[in-house]
């Protein structure tokens, strides 16, 4: 009975043996014969990882769309609107007001970096003149979207009266 049960731990443990031998053999060819595959360039253009990111974000996978966006950033300023959108959804309005500063550092004529920093500091009832005059700045810029502008506007107006 001994004798039995030394046999089968010897071939429990040859066989084990040979396993960790095989995986160090796997190991060994992988990491030295195997051709390994950089991607030196981002295969998706900023507006594809934009279209994503929206794909992302209507699916609810926030942290995903994000991560798009921030691809996006590093070739389109517009990915810094999303990014801003994306984190005054979230009611974080400190990343969303850095955002949204920075679309405007980048691309002084986006009206909706304009309007959405106004829109930001009204619902946060701060910096209402600023808020005002960003407002303003988005009508000038873009005529064609004036009346969601003034729709801002009106409202920054109405809680500066109070």
């Amino acid at each position: 009975m001994q004798k039995e049960k030394f046999k089968i731990l010897i071939q429990k443990l040859k066989i084990f043996l040979y396993l960790a031998f095989l995986i160090l053999v796997f190991e060994f060819l992988t990491s030295c014969a195997s051709p390994r595959i950089i991607i030196l360039d981002d295969p998706l253009s900023p507006e594809e990882h934009l279209n994503l990111g929206v794909a992302y974000e209507k699916k609810g996978e926030l942290d995903n769309a994000l991560k798009e966006y921030i691809k996006a950033s590093k070739k389109s300023s517009l990915a810094y609107l999303y990014m801003g959108n994306l984190y005054f959804k979230k009611n974080e309005y400190n990343e969303a007001e850095s955002c949204y500063r920075k679309v405007i550092k980048k691309d002084p004529g986006n009206a909706d970096a304009y309007n959405n920093l106004a829109w930001l500091y009204f619902i946060k009832g701060e910096k209402l003149d600023e808020a005002e005059r960003l407002a303003l700045r988005a009508i000038e810029l873009n005529p064609s979207k004036k009346e969601i502008y003034i729709d801002t506007l009106e409202k920054i107006k109405g809680i500066k009266q109070k």
